[in-house]
């Protein structure tokens, strides 16, 4: 029965050292970019009741959580996202507070994967939440925010893409399909899998809409995407999702990162609860998105509060590890080290809180100098400073 104790559970991982010292830097340095720009922090349970997440038109699939029961017998969660229990907290905590609300969070989301996928099954987040907007202003803040994600973690070799989800809903609605197949090619178009999608697309006929949604993958790329779309489509409400995202797109132009944004109209997002505008961000050398978001107009009326609103989550352990790849890993040490003498024990404590503001350094647990200085020169710290009746430093 304890055959287990000393491996992490499958989809985890332990940090150390270095990972943990990156990961929290990253953490640091978005809260402060979320926090100057006016954002608030919320941190919602780990736990959560499956209820939550099993939203009329929005639920997540059961065999994506991780469930367990409370001792009265109801079927809890582990948080597998973070925008559901925000929309349950607006219903609650902040339920009347002046809109628009600016939230944003950093915690850890659970979710199953495939075994052996090589995908994690814990990932820290950090991401917004702008509430209580439905603009083309709102739009343009939350997109260029996660952009100044990457920017402010030191990642200059991202990409953004961005769709809009209203495309794929209008053209699915329109077939009047059972909602598992809906589901089905809406997989096969996130996974890219075009002969499975187009072999279960054939089977619905020769109609406009199946025609479209074939070509949905394959509209990728930058300016010129908006002019072969508009040729293939021929009713006014997708021509009018289109127009307003050539809109955003122009302005996003205009942060001079034209070789970083690009438009997908492939974008299908595993969370249904999109309504709008949606996007991903990607870095170098990791196979998936790091970034994913978009506008769910749709979701907080689900809870009580019918309002618009629009967010996005950051993988902070994905980002951390490119930045660890970039360079050769440095595991920090101190650089002083703290030897009181006996009867100065408290002394030399004292006297390790003072230098510590300025300079990393470690208090000595040895009982002798001798013993001090090997443990020194084995971890590479040059100096020891020896508290007694006064304090002296040596140079090793």
């Amino acid at each position: 029965m304890v055959k287990n104790r000393l491996i992490t559970p499958e989809g985890t991982k332990d940090y150390l050292f270095e990972e943990a010292m990156v990961r929290n830097n990253i953490e640091h340095k978005l809260r402060q970019l979320y926090e100057h720009h006016g954002f608030y922090e919320v941190v919602t349970p780990s736990l959560e009741f499956l209820d939550v997440f099993q939203v009329e038109g929005h639920s997540i699939p059961l065999e994506y959580m991780y469930k367990l029961t409370d001792h009265k017998g109801r079927l809890m969660v582990l948080r597998p996202d973070s925008t559901m229990p925000i929309a349950r907290l607006m219903a609650t905590r902040l339920k009347g507070a002046k809109l628009p609300l600016r939230l944003y969070y950093n915690q850890a989301v659970h979710f199953t994967t495939r075994s052996m996928s090589g995908r994690s099954d814990e990932i820290m987040q950090a991401g917004i939440e702008l509430i209580g907007q439905s603009s083309l202003k709102a739009d343009l803040e939350v997109i260029s925010t996660a952009i100044q994600s990457f920017v402010q973690c030191n990642q200059h070799t991202f990409r953004i893409e961005i769709g809009h989800i209203g495309i794929f809903n209008t053209l699915m609605n329109s077939l009047h399909i059972p909602e598992e197949i809906k589901e089905e090619i809406r997989l096969l178009i996130e996974s890219k899998n075009y002969p499975a999608l187009n072999d279960l697309l054939d089977k619905l006929g020769n109609q406009y809409e199946v025609s479209v949604i074939k070509q949905l993958p394959r509209l990728f790329g930058g300016k010129e995407v908006f002019k072969k779309a508009a040729s293939l489509i021929n009713d006014n409400a997708t021509i009018e999702i289109l127009n307003y995202l050539e809109t955003i797109y122009d302005n996003l132009l205009e942060l001079n990162l034209q070789d970083k944004i690009t438009v997908d109209l492939g974008i299908v997002n595993r969370a249904d609860y999109y309504t709008g505008v949606v996007f991903k961000g990607y870095i170098e050398g990791h196979g998936e998105e790091v970034l994913s978001g978009g506008r769910y107009d749709s979701l907080l009326s689900k809870f009580g509060e019918d309002m618009g609103a629009i967010g996005f989550a950051i993988n902070i352990d994905a980002v951390a590890k490119a930045s660890i790849n970039e360079r050769k890993p440095i595991i920090p040490i101190a650089k002083v080290i703290v030897y009181a003498e006996e009867g100065y024990e408290m002394k030399g404590i004292r006297y390790l809180e003072q230098i510590s503001k300025d300079i990393k350094c470690e208090y000595s647990i040895f009982e002798t100098l001798e013993e001090t200085i090997i443990y020194a020169k084995e971890r590479c710290i040059n100096r020891i400073d020896i508290v007694s009746d006064q304090i002296k430093t040596i140079e090793i």
